[in-house]
This record gives structure tokens, C-alpha cells and sequence, in this order.
């Protein structure tokens, strides 16, 4: 076997149980991962230098096809929210795995999942396809290369698109498939070029693992004031995470996946994970500047035939194009990582039915209960089956797929470090005004960019509040620079009695959804709910 790069000759690819490959290349960089992915047809070059691949027939995750070992080890596992299979399933997987990787070329990579040394999990990941490689590298953290000769994972992925599972043999639905086994910290898989895959299970292994040692592990983006003041923002893909952490006048910690500690908060990640669709310089420069250049990875962007200029206007692959880039490709971009402990939660969400104000500030009870239920919407028109009308889509802890505990932990957990750090909590609507999708518009990014400024340097607290009388939150009546009748949406349809019709069957789906954690939440939690009663009055 021929191997390549910096590693650790003494904790090899043997001792993971690989055998007769043909080749190991190790924590290559950018310049060889593009040569070996454009030799190899992975992937073409754009005009600007990134690195341009599809991902095929998925686009996107696939959580349906997500399983984890039901053993000794995962009692407190959330199942209601997970699949499981069993010990020996997993290890006819792995076994197949294994053989199936003999004579081929793999690539490895040694990272970290997480900016504290304390809690980060050292990660070796082993990708079939060089592009992957590259990915991965961008969106962990890269260790000093004078580390990688000592390097020994605590973590293990492989990651093999051309491996088909067989759903009798191994217990999965279909020939796609990601395993976890949390008691051997291994992760498995396959079916898939949707690189994706890769970086959110190491989150969600860090889900599992951190809440024991007092950190709560959230998916969410995460920026830092002048002053220190640091804000953090939930959300689910398409909300805006990226775009609004990315503020050129705060410095960015991370774009997606954070823990908060004792010390503060820190960057699970060294790198971000943009959705590019309708990308341009004017909304969202840093981001637009970072995915035209060399090292970054995109996905499923379609690229004009003669002169292959990105144009992130086209959604004919997938609503779903991705920008991969180091985190350093953002100027004011952190360099470590960590912040203090936050003075502001934001927790976005795109209300394609248009009845959310553009802000509301929460009450710690609200902001459990709006944690919890994790709302956006879905637009019809960007996944099959959608149909004409928005769909609401309830993700908790606004990150479901990736929660292997109960969400009551993280939930109890954000409350604790919401009171004992006296922070101010919003809610953010970057969806649509003046109707709901297909008859309003886009929230404009300017008013929210305009709220959430004031809600950060303090100066939203001081205007006067109006209580929605739907959600029951505060909502700002007034702001310098922000038209009024945006503030109220009401105020912004032509229908009033259709806004009516709207909000209130937005505030029953909040109430079905939320039927589920009524028995986990305290009184005043439960009391937090948006109430009919109130908007009859």
C-alpha cells in the first residue's frame, strides 16, 4: 500500500481495520485535492477557482436513512426521534465497509470538532472521493501539521459513495445509509455524495457526548461585538444563519454549529457551509466574495458552458446549492474560535405564511417554548410534493435530525444559561411580508439587518413594545430607519380578514406541535403559548 502526506505511522488505516488498499493519501491540502479531483471527473473548476461539484441524486441530507446502535450505552438516547439498529447489524455494515474499501484510493483526514481544547473530539475521516476530502478539511478544524505525527482519533468516519447497504443485512430502509455506534465512535456512510453527511454527524456526535460534560451543543451561528458582546442565532437551513452572522461590523465566530460552556461559546467548526441560491455581492458580499475563490468547495451550482461563471440565480439541480469555505475566507473572521458568553439569543425563522413581525423580543418562557418548536416554513416549489400552500416545518432545538437526547435536555440547558447570564432573547422573521408566499415579498434584509443591529447594541430595548395579541411576545412599534407598518404585518396586507384567517391557523399548528413537549415544560413554558383566546379579544 502506498501512502502519502503527514500522518501517524504508528495509528494507520490497519488499526481502523482497513486492509489492501491501494492507496492512503493523508491530510493533503487544497492545491492536491483539486488535482486529484479533476483528474479523477469528480469535480470541474469555475471561472474564479472553486472547486465545482454535483452531488447527484441527493442534494441533501437524507435523515430517514440515519441510524444509530441500540445498545447498553444509548438507553438515554432520544428513539422517539431516532432509528435505531442493533450491534450486530452495525458490525455486518462495518465488515462490509471494510471489504469494500479494498483496492481502492482513500483519503484521510485528522481534524477537530470543536475550538476548546477541552471538549474538542479529534476526528480521523477517511473519504473515497477527493473532493469530499477537501470538504471535510475546510469545514473541521485543521490541526498545526506539526500535530498530525502523534495524531490519534477518538472519532472515525468513512465515508464511501459508491457503497450500497442492503436494508435486510444491515437493518437500514435502502442502500443509503448513515450508522453512528457511539459506544465504538464510529461512523459509517454510504450511498451518498452529499458531503453534507459528513459534517453533521460529527455534530450530532457532539450532541451526544457534550451536555454530560455541561455544554450545550446548538445549531446556530455565532458573532462578537467590539465590546465583547457576543449574540448567537438559531436556525434552520434557508433562515439565515450564515447571511446575518456574516455582519461586517462584528466579528464572525462560526456559521452553524457552536457549544456554550462555562467559558463561553465556540466554534464546533473551522469553516462555513453556505446556501448560495440567489447569492450576490450586493446582500451578501463576504459570502459572495469567499465562494469565488480558490479552496472553496461548491455544490450542485450550475455554471455557464462557456465561460463557467457561477450563476447562483439557477435552481435548476437543487434549491439546495452549497458554498463550502475555510472560515478564514471571511475577513473579520475569528481566529480562535471562542467568544464570551452571549448577550443576545436570536432565533430566525422564515415564515413563509407572512404573519410573524420582523422581530419580537421573548420572555425566557417564550424563548424555551419557541426553542422548542424550532418553526420555519417550507416554500412550495423547492422540494417535490409540496404542493401550492407554505408548509410549516416544526425541526426542535431547531435542529431535530441531529438530537440524539431528549430536546428537554438542550431546552433546560438554554434556559439555565439564558437566566444565569441575563440574556435578551428575539425572535427573527426573515421570511415574507405583505401576504404569504406566491402574493407578499421577501423580508427586505435591510430592516432585518436594521432590527437586529438595534437589538444587539441595546438600543431596541428602549422603544416602545406593542403584545402581539396571536404569539402574545413584544413587538417594537417604532425604530429609526424601519418603515412602521412593517413592524405590524398586518398592517402590510391588502386582505385583512386573509391575515386573520392565516395567523390563526399558524397559531394552531403551533399549538399541535407543541402537544408533544406540553408534559416536559414547566407552567409558565406551557403558558408561553401562542393563544386564540387572546386574538379573539
Amino acid at each position: 500500500m502506498q501512502e502519502t502526506g503527514i500522518r501517524n505511522g504508528a495509528f494507520g488505516a490497519d488499526k481502523f481495520g482497513l486492509k489492501n488498499l491501494k492507496q492512503v493519501h493523508w491530510n493533503l491540502g487544497a492545491p492536491q485535492l483539486y488535482q486529484y479531483a479533476l483528474i479523477a471527473g469528480e469535480a470541474v473548476l469555475s471561472a474564479d477557482g472553486a472547486l465545482c461539484a454535483d452531488t447527484g441524486d441527493f442534494t441533501g441530507r437524507s435523515p430517514k436513512d440515519k441510524f444509530t446502535v441500540r445498545d447498553a450505552t444509548t438507553e438515554k438516547m432520544w428513539w422517539a426521534g431516532n432509528q435505531s439498529i442493533t450491534s450486530e447489524q452495525f458490525e455486518a455494515l462495518y465488515q462490509d465497509f471494510l471489504k469494500h474499501a479494498e483496492g481502492k484510493t482513500l483519503f484521510a483526514q485528522d481534524l477537530y470538532g470543536g475550538a476548546d481544547p477541552s471538549f474538542q473530539i479529534k476526528t480521523r475521516v477517511y473519504t473515497e472521493l477527493a473532493w469530499h476530502s477537501l470538504f471535510i478539511r475546510t469545514l473541521l478544524i485543521r490541526p498545526e501539521a506539526s500535530l498530525l505525527r502523534d495524531f490519534v482519533p477518538e472519532l472515525t468516519m468513512i465515508d464511501m459513495p459508491s457503497f450500497r447497504a442492503d436494508p435486510k443485512r444491515h437493518g437500514v430502509r435502502s442502500e443509503n445509509v448513515v450508522a453512528i455506534d457511539f459506544a465504538r465512535k464510529i461512523v459509517l456512510i454510504g450511498g451518498s455524495q452529499y458531503a453534507g453527511e459528513m459534517k453533521k454527524s460529527v455534530f450530532t456526535t457532539l450532541n451526544y457526548y457534550l451536555p454530560a460534560k455541561g455544554v450545550m451543543p446548538m445549531h446556530c451561528s455565532a458573532n462578537v461585538g467590539p465590546k465583547g458582546d457576543s449574540a448567537i442565532f438559531f436556525g434552520l437551513s434557508g433562515t439565515g444563519k450564515t447571511t446575518l452572522s456574516a455582519d461586517p461590523k462584528r466579528t464572525l465566530i462560526g456559521d452553524d454549529e457552536h457549544g456554550w460552556g462555562n467559558e463561553g461559546v465556540f466554534n464546533f467548526e473551522g469553516g462555513c457551509y453556505a446556501k448560495c441560491i440567489k447569492l450576490s455581492k450586493e446582500a451578501e458580499p463576504e459570502i459572495h466574495a469567499a465562494s469565488k475563490r480558490f479552496g472553496a468547495v461548491l455544490e450542485n451550482v450550475v455554471l455557464d458552458e462557456d465561460t463557467r461563471v457561477p450563476d447562483f440565480d439557477d435552481g435548476s439541480k437543487t434549491e439546495n446549492t452549497r458554498s463550502a469555505y475555510p472560515l478564514d475566507f471571511i475577513p473579520n473572521a475569528s481566529r480562535t474560535g471562542r467568544a464570551g458568553h452571549p448577550k443576545n439569543v436570536v432565533m430566525l425563522a422564515a415564515d413563509a405564511f407572512g404573519v410573524l413581525p420582523p422581530i419580537a423580543k421573548l420572555t425566557p418562557a417564550q424563548a424555551m417554548y419557541h426553542f422548542l418548536s424550532g418553526y420555519t416554513a417550507k416554500v412550495a416549489g423547492t422540494e417535490r410534493g409540496l404542493g401550492n400552500e407554505p408548509q410549516p416545518e416544526f425541526s426542535t432545538c431547531f435542529g431535530s435530525p441531529f438530537l440524539p437526547l431528549d430536546p428537554s435536555v438542550y431546552g433546560n440547558m438554554l434556559r439555565e444559561l439564558i437566566a444565569k447570564h441575563n440574556v435578551d432573547c428575539w425572535l427573527v422573521n426573515t421570511g415574507w411580508t405583505g401576504g404569504k408566499y406566491g402574493t407578499g415579498s421577501r423580508m427586505p434584509i435591510k430592516v432585518t439587518r436594521a432590527l437586529l443591529t438595534a437589538a444587539l447594541d441595546g438600543s431596541l430595548r428602549n422603544v416602545e413594545f406593542r403584545t402581539d395579541k396571536y404569539f402574545g411576545f413584544a413587538v417594537p412599534t417604532a425604530l429609526p430607519g424601519v418603515p412602521s407598518e412593517i413592524l405590524d404585518p398586518v398592517n402590510t396586507w391588502k386582505d385583512k380578514a386573509e391575515f386573520d384567517k392565516t395567523a390563526r391557523a399558524l397559531v394552531g399548528m403551533f399549538q399541535k406541535n407543541f402537544s408533544k413537549f406540553e408534559a416536559e415544560v414547566d407552567a409558565d413554558v406551557r403558558a408561553a403559548a401562542p393563544d386564540l383566546k387572546l386574538a379573539a379579544e
